[in-house]
Formats: C-alpha cells, sequence, structure tokens
C-alpha cells in the first residue's frame, strides 16, 4: 500500500534548518510587496483543517526577532545551508 504524501512533502525535501529563505509581505501604506528574509529553525508535520500539511518556523534576520510559522510550500529558498556547508 502506497504512503499517501501530506500537503507540501514534495518541497519541504529542498529544505533544511539553517537554509536562508525568503517571503512576501504587503505594505498597505506604500502599497507595495516587502521582500523579507529569515533563517528555518524547525520543519514539521501539522495538522491544519484536517489536513497534514509541512509547517516551518523561520527566525528574520531583520525586525522582531521572534519566530514566525509559514506554511513552507509559501517560502522561496534563498542559500542552502549544505551548499555554503560545502565552500567552506
Amino acid at each position: 500500500m502506497n504512503k499517501k504524501q501530506y500537503f507540501g512533502e514534495l518541497l519541504e525535501k529542498d529544505f533544511r534548518v539553517g537554509d536562508i529563505v525568503e517571503w512576501s509581505t504587503y505594505d498597505h501604506d506604500t502599497q507595495n510587496w516587502i521582500n523579507n528574509y529569515g533563517i528555518i529553525t524547525t520543519i514539521r508535520k501539522e495538522i491544519s483543517s484536517g489536513r497534514l500539511i509541512s509547517v516551518s518556523k523561520v527566525l528574520p534576520i531583520s525586525g522582531p526577532q521572534n519566530e514566525i510559522k509559514f506554511f513552507t510550500a509559501s517560502l522561496k529558498l534563498v542559500s542552502n545551508i549544505s551548499a555554503n556547508m560545502m565552500e567552506d
């Protein structure tokens, strides 16, 4: 019997704890999208609306240093921790 994949599982495989990621937020004052950057601290599975999904916690590089929870598929990989370790 095939194991059913959870939502975001395929994209989750591209991310690791320590990776630098990007996400966008909309600024209503300037009416522009702002790119934000942070470091993944946790990747795990959670149940949301009765469905198992991939969720990542990210520590922003700038601004308040509070972890933010994201649906993993909504993040864009900027720098892979594995690639950076190979260069050193």
